[in-house]
């Protein structure tokens, strides 16, 4: 599954192959300078506004790897090109979303011939070759999958999606917006200096203008992408940037502290360590409309929850932006909500809390010897269920997270439509658990629930090992507390934890030797997520294991290897979602990985965010950036008693 966007709290490397694009002479205007649209006059002409981010953003150039608070002062500069809003995509300068329904989007029958890039049964960017097993025309399934005798005729199918920018977009200084702005950030994307999305660039045949609002992405033949209508780059200003090298980009102010936008605000000062300051957008494209309803906007730069509480109570801080950690203000806000004093925002998302299980350490990767390995703890099943029954999960919901999340069934978010409902919930159950290590050979010799269970005939364990596991996590609040709740439900089992906390720069440390990515553990407590709605079945594929091969990168650091499981994540990946066989594999992974529980979902971590009483059309969603509607908010008297 591919990631247009960064994991959330663990990065990893995707590896690809290089393609170098085809491109077609796009048409260019000169930047002609137009007369600022006149707005509405607004109720309070110098009205204000003060966002309080938990990190000083590192960089506001798009390209060079924004942070979460980066991406949050982005969403008043660049607005869309296309939101996710409860799970749903919405065009913000894009006439429609693209689709097969209304003809924006097609799929054609293409000629391939040896030498050709085309994808393979894989999903790899390839040459086609003799010996090859790729999908010929209107394959969607492992059945139709054929060898490339190097001969005979072949026709495979190629994505053709068109994108209709907007007539009314300009940049914040006036000159006019066009496709030659998108097909310029395509080539700034797929420089070597920068290569901003490597999955979607090798697998990108033309990026071209068709006119001067008009561009079209061309798949490369057997790039079958169920977020199509996505591949659509996000313009940069041409007519400024184009004056640096590539490589200078991340380093010259008009890209990385003073960036031109189409959104509602244009930077004014960024005062490093303090705040950043934005003032309307003369040029915004819905400015006729009354939009943005704030003046000026400021980003004050406060990592300390407990100040920016204060300073929100105090009315310099009139929203408190995610970044912000408030996990353990949870009860504190919903207080003050209750007395009228904040408006309190809990939601969840595609980030999930998880307890992985080492099934393979890396030392197994050259074989298993059972003198000299970490014992095969987990290799049976029943184990790894066993667990899950006498994980007290519900009980880290209610007493660390006040109720406000859900323990999940599978990685897939139960808002979203491909979340599959019949997958049964694994609840707390102590008889249960025991009950299932029993099943797999793990025995209460000494009749003491106190001390740990023994292996009696697990295999792969050697006779008389205790059931007494390492469990690595970070040093957060939150983390001890859902281990101190976790550690006493796992003993009603006969499970021991050695609980050890670190450094998220230890935990993370890279391969062979760090913790999570070297797979050095026998439990480990992390979180996962994205910043697509895209369903990331990818994280427990085969090829996201971290090794040696692949720099220790990646997302399966339980090591877990299922060839059905990698079989259907690759089908949900080249099939589109209006296809029976998308959801139909999707569906499959959940079943798989709610069945084997590689790695044992905690809870959906949580996006919590407040604002004082007076700020109204603020919304905080499970998919969106927190200020996707920065437009739209408003204060004091504006909001009308609202």
């Amino acid at each position: 599954m591919r990631q247009k966007l960064p994991l959330v709290l663990i990065a990893f490397i995707i590896i690809t192959a290089c393609l170098t694009p085809q491109l077609q002479e796009a048409t260019s205007t000169p930047a002609v300078p137009l007369i600022p649209i006149t707005a509405t006059p607004a109720s309070n002409p110098t009205s204000a506004l003060t966002v309080c981010l938990g990190q000083e953003p590192n960089t506001l150039y798009p390209y060079g790897e924004p942070n979460t608070a980066a991406r949050s002062v982005l969403a008043a500069i660049y607005e869309g090109p296309i939101d996710t809003v409860s799970y749903e995509y919405q065009s913000v300068i894009l006439t429609q979303i693209p689709s097969l329904e209304n003809g924006d989007a097609q799929i054609v029958r293409t000629a391939v011939q040896a030498g050709g890039q085309v994808i393979d049964a894989d999903g790899n960017p390839v040459a086609l070759a003799a010996g090859m097993r790729v999908r010929p025309s209107g394959c969607r399934n492992n059945d139709c999958i054929l060898t490339f005798d190097g001969v005979t005729s072949l026709e495979m199918d190629q994505m053709v999606v068109t994108f209709r920018m907007r007539p009314d977009l300009t940049w914040a200084d006036g000159t006019p917006l066009t496709a030659d702005d998108s097909v310029y950030a395509f080539e700034l994307a797929a420089n070597p200096e920068v290569m901003d999305n490597p999955y979607l660039l090798a697998r990108t045949q033309i990026y071209e203008a068709a006119d001067e609002r008009t561009l079209q992405w061309w798949g490369i033949p057997g790039f079958i992408d169920p977020a199509y209508f996505t591949n659509f780059w996000p313009p940069a200003p041409k007519h400024v940037w184009s004056e640096f090298p590539a490589g200078q980009l991340p380093t010259v102010d008009v890209a990385t502290s003073s960036p031109l936008g189409w959104g509602p605000y244009m930077v004014e000062e960024w005062i490093a360590g303090d705040h950043i300051t934005l003032t309307k957008n003369p040029y915004y494209f819905r400015a006729v409309d009354g939009y943005p309803k704030i003046d000026n906007l400021t980003f004050r730069f406060i990592p300390d929850p407990d100040m920016a509480l204060t300073e929100m109570v105090a009315g310099r801080c009139d929203i408190l932006d995610p970044t912000i950690n408030l996990d353990n203000h949870a009860g504190l806000l919903k207080e003050m909500q209750t007395a009228g004093e904040a408006n309190a925002y809990f939601t969840t998302g595609m980030n999930i809390e998880w307890l992985g299980l080492g099934l393979v350490p890396a030392s197994h990767d050259n074989g298993y010897d059972i003198q000299k390995d970490r014992q095969d703890i987990f290799a049976d099943q029943h184990t790894r269920q066993g667990i899950a029954y006498c994980l007290d999960r519900q009980s880290v919901v209610d007493n660390v997270l006040f109720g406000l999340t859900i323990v999940p069934t599978t990685y897939v978010p139960v808002e979203h439509p491909l979340y599959d409902p019949n997958i049964e919930p694994i609840p707390f159950d102590p008889q249960v658990g025991i009950s299932l290590l029993k099943q797999a050979g793990w025995q209460d010799l000494d009749n003491d629930p106190s001390t740990p269970v023994q292996a009696i005939n697990v295999e792969n364990v050697a006779y008389n090992t205790q059931l007494e596991l390492n469990y690595y996590t970070t040093t957060s609040a939150q983390r001890r507390q859902v281990v101190e709740i976790l550690e006493k439900s796992l003993a009603q089992c006969g499970i021991g934890l050695n609980v050890q906390y670190f450094t998220q720069n230890d935990i993370y440390a890279s391969g062979p030797n760090g913790l999570l990515f070297g797979r050095n553990f026998d439990m480990a407590e992390y979180a996962l997520g994205i910043d697509s709605i895209e369903p990331a079945c990818n994280w427990f594929t085969t090829s996201e294991i971290p090794t040696e091969a692949n720099l220790w990168s990646g997302t399966n650091l339980s090591g877990y290897s299922n060839a059905e499981y990698d079989a259907a994540c690759l089908t949900a990946e080249g099939t589109l979602p209006t296809e029976q066989e998308h959801i139909d594999a999707y569906r499959q992974t959940q079943n798989i990985l709610a069945a084997d529980l590689p790695s044992i979902p905690l809870y959906y971590r949580l996006r919590i965010s407040a604002t004082r009483p007076d700020i109204c059309n603020y919304d905080l969603d499970a998919t969106a950036n927190p200020l996707w509607n920065i437009e739209a908010i408003d204060k004091g008297d504006a909001c009308g008693g609202q």
